[in-house]
């Protein structure tokens, strides 16, 4: 990954910019999107999401400078996506939150313009290739379960994620993170919408099937302010800068479809 100050969500270096480092922002299926309801088609060949996750594939939780990721071993078929629009079997490889400054904005995705306060993106690989490097080359290369959060109580499962903040401040910083089951972070409900789509962040690549999920989680205020207290530069540097807003505005749906799966 390129060093953040190259690219991030400041004025000088923000969405707006990313297009000169890297042309494919420009692209046809560029993410995210605003989903329009009216827009959407109901698809009767989706089947429903599986998702199979194992907890003992948790390795550990890293500040990327840009937000966190928490990081699954993907060597083997042990925590997979299938179902919904795939094909094949799909290894998580790691998963990371957007989220902005306020409440009512955060998440990259948005319904009929409605913004979440964060955004939950889990990413998964296409088991037909080789490596995730080499998944990224490729249409459909990645799976993103996109989880919109929206503020009210408590999220205990994603409490266990924020006490882990402590060991991760600053940019850089790992800690280890074992045991965890991220199918504690979706909703009971798992209808969806899908379209192709891209990468959120550089380098943009346009290899993801996007699955969004209609129900969102809940995040309480506290929770959402633990966010913001991460920091997105590195020990020693000045000005520290916390993350405040490192989700990509909505780009030009350019004639997709997005289908969408109802029980």
């Amino acid at each position: 990954m390129l060093h953040p100050l190259l690219w991030g969500y400041g004025k000088d270096n923000g969405p707006d910019t990313w297009h000169k480092l890297f042309p494919i922002a420009k692209g046809r299926r560029q993410s995210p999107i605003d989903i329009q309801l009216w827009n959407t088609k109901f698809d009767s060949s989706l089947k429903p999401l599986n998702f199979n996750y194992d907890p003992s594939t948790a390795r550990g939780i890293v500040n990327k400078g840009y937000s966190f990721n928490v990081e699954f071993d993907d060597s083997t078929d042990k925590s997979v996506l299938s179902g919904g629009p795939l094909t094949e079997k799909y290894r998580l490889a790691h998963f990371n939150f957007h989220w902005g400054s306020r409440d009512d904005q955060g998440s990259e995705h948005s319904v009929d313009e409605l913004k979440y306060a964060a955004e939950l993106h889990l990413v998964h690989w296409n088991t037909k290739y080789k490596t995730f490097c080499d998944a990224m080359h490729h249409p459909d290369g990645l799976a993103v379960v996109g989880v919109f959060l929206t503020v009210g109580s408590a999220q205990p499962e994603l409490q266990k994620v924020i006490d882990a903040f402590d060991s991760i401040k600053k940019r850089n910083m790992y800690a280890v993170f074992t045991n965890f089951n991220p199918a504690g972070l979706l909703p009971n409900n798992h209808d969806f919408w899908t379209y192709a789509g891209s990468l959120t962040i550089p380098p943009l690549s346009e290899c993801v099937i996007w699955i969004v999920l209609h129900e969102p989680i809940n995040i309480s205020k506290e929770q959402l302010s633990k966010f913001r207290s991460l920091y997105s530069t590195t020990k020693g540097e000045h000005p520290k800068q916390h993350m405040m807003e490192n989700w990509r505005p909505c780009q030009p749906l350019e004639g997709r479809q997005i289908r969408r799966f109802l029980k």
